[in-house]
């Protein structure tokens, strides 16, 4: 085997395989559907909607991160990790820190 043969055979493990691309579409698939489900149906509250809605959100983040991004195959260090959590605890803080304004921001 070539050398150039050994490194598009390695570039294409690294990128994963067609099965997991396969699972993580079918995954999002069904993390789409399921809420649009309970929301044609009216099967839930309305807050019990919201809460649902936003589980599903959050696990369809994690199937992108996991079978598409491929935030599990990196190699030591955990660069894009650190880097995803740094964003996420910014983020949070904002949208929290917007919701807290926007709760306690009384006027007169």
């Amino acid at each position: 085997m070539s050398n150039h043969d050994h490194n598009a055979h390695a570039d294409a493990n690294a990128h994963g395989s067609m099965k997991s691309y396969v699972i993580g579409f079918v995954l999002s698939i069904i993390l789409t559907i399921l809420p649009l489900v309970i929301v044609l149906n009216g099967l839930m509250s309305k807050t019990a909607t919201i809460i649902f809605i936003l589980i599903m959100a959050a696990l369809q983040f994690v199937v992108q991160l996991f079978f598409f991004m491929h935030i599990r195959d990196e190699k030591k260090p955990r660069f894009n990790m650190i880097a995803l959590i740094f964003g996420l605890v910014i983020l949070l803080t904002v949208v929290a820190g917007s919701i807290w304004i926007m709760a306690y921001n009384v006027v007169g």
